[in-house]
């Protein structure tokens, strides 16, 4: 039977990317679509990860796991403790939107020890979040990070509302303004689409999450599977 993956949202916007890189990447998977869009609206006003909000993710994540799924994958990139939180409570494969981008990001260090990046965010909350992961990930590894971050204001609300070309302009511009930057990042899954104009006006190599995510999830699926 083809793997049952979980995909849980807290903005619709992340949608549509993550199902085309299942489909270049790994279209058997029968996937499931949760969408909570309270999530990011609570974050935002919040201001910070609470445990309420980490109840909730586990929740989702044991419900998800009562219907049969194989691995989850949470395409929200301002939850990171929330999710790890998830995963040990469900027993799943769990997946952090991120993590398979902040891996490929590492290993653009030249000397193995140093890498500077970028990170380009749309929603704004994600930014201290995500900057915690990589630096906690890059840590383990004994690489020192030089991150930079860029917050893109209103190019969410451009998406939202249809305005794809005004997005994607919006993230491509921010990206200019990273200096000196080995990768640059797309924070969040909505902003995949765009990184053919980020590419188109910076040197350094654009990593987005969906793929990277997907191909991280599939491989840590078949291999809990052996």
């Amino acid at each position: 039977m083809p793997a049952r993956i979980a995909l849980i949202h807290a903005t619709p916007l992340s949608m549509a990317p993550i199902q085309s890189a299942f489909e270049r990447h790994w279209p058997q998977a029968r996937r499931m679509n949760l969408l909570d869009d309270s999530l990011s609206v609570d974050r935002a006003d919040a201001g910070a990860l609470t445990p309420a909000m980490t109840q909730r993710f586990i929740d989702l994540a044991r419900y998800v796991a009562g219907t049969g799924c194989d691995g989850i994958l949470f395409t929200c990139s301002a939850f990171g403790p929330a999710i790890e939180a998830a995963g040990k409570a469900c027993g799943l494969p769990t997946l952090k939107p991120n993590e398979a981008m902040f891996e490929q990001a590492l290993a653009r260090s030249s000397d193995g020890r140093t890498v500077r990046l970028g990170l380009v965010a749309t929603f704004q909350a994600s930014i201290g979040s995500m900057s915690e992961e990589l630096h906690a990930m890059a840590k383990q590894r004994g690489i020192e990070v030089d991150l930079q971050s860029a917050f893109v204001p209103e190019a969410m609300h451009d998406l939202a509302q249809g305005r794809t070309a005004d997005h994607h302009r919006k993230v491509a511009e921010a990206a200019t303004k990273l200096n000196g930057c080995d990768a640059i990042m797309l924070a969040q899954f909505s902003m995949a689409d765009a990184v053919q104009q980020v590419q188109a006006k910076v040197a350094p190599p654009v990593f987005t999450s969906p793929d990277c995510a997907v191909l991280a999830l599939k491989a840590a699926v078949q291999g809990a599977h052996g």
